[in-house]
């Protein structure tokens, strides 16, 4: 588990636009959000990364920048971004199962035949511009995750009130 207030791992994976992303390289204003999340199998994924692209531009208006994060290959991935209604939201693949752990995210095996053998549970990371954890919450199942205006609400207030990082002791 990353505690807040401690530095993230280093991430570099690469995106469906076929460009790379790397988390070090990301000079966000408040933060930078890591959404993790399950497949191209999972039909509530999909139903979340559609409405964070809805609010893609509420985030930018916040000064953070977003990306979503997956195991899945680059043909899985790029299924997505095709089926998926998510046109502008930057979308990273090939992220391997021993990064997802140091990630603290949970791991799953595939039981369905539209499932990889092994992919990463949902999460989502808040982070700092000096790559420092500020939030998460990490799911061991698809259900349950943070609502996105519940997040916007939240970026909103810390800002505003300079409320520090809590949790990490």
């Amino acid at each position: 588990m990353i505690k807040p207030k401690t530095e993230v791992p280093k991430i570099e994976l690469p995106l469906i636009n076929d460009t790379q992303w790397n988390l070090a390289a990301q000079k966000s204003e408040s933060f930078t959000v890591l959404v993790f999340y399950r497949g191209l199998h999972c039909p509530v994924c999909k139903n979340y990364l559609e409405e964070l692209a809805k609010r893609l531009k509420d985030f930018t208006d916040r000064g953070a920048h977003v990306v979503a994060i997956s195991s899945d290959s680059e043909a899985r991935a790029k299924k997505s971004g095709k089926e998926w209604n998510v046109p502008e939201l930057p979308i990273a693949y090939g992220l391997s199962i021993e990064e997802a752990r140091k990630w603290g995210l949970f791991v799953s095996k595939g039981i369905k035949d539209s499932e990889p053998d092994a992919f990463s549970e949902p999460g989502v990371f808040l982070v700092r511009p000096d790559h420092t954890l500020y939030a998460s919450a990490v799911q061991t199942m698809p259900f349950a995750r943070p609502d996105w205006d519940d997040i916007l609400n939240a970026i909103d207030y810390i800002e505003k009130n300079d409320y520090p990082a809590r949790g990490g002791e």
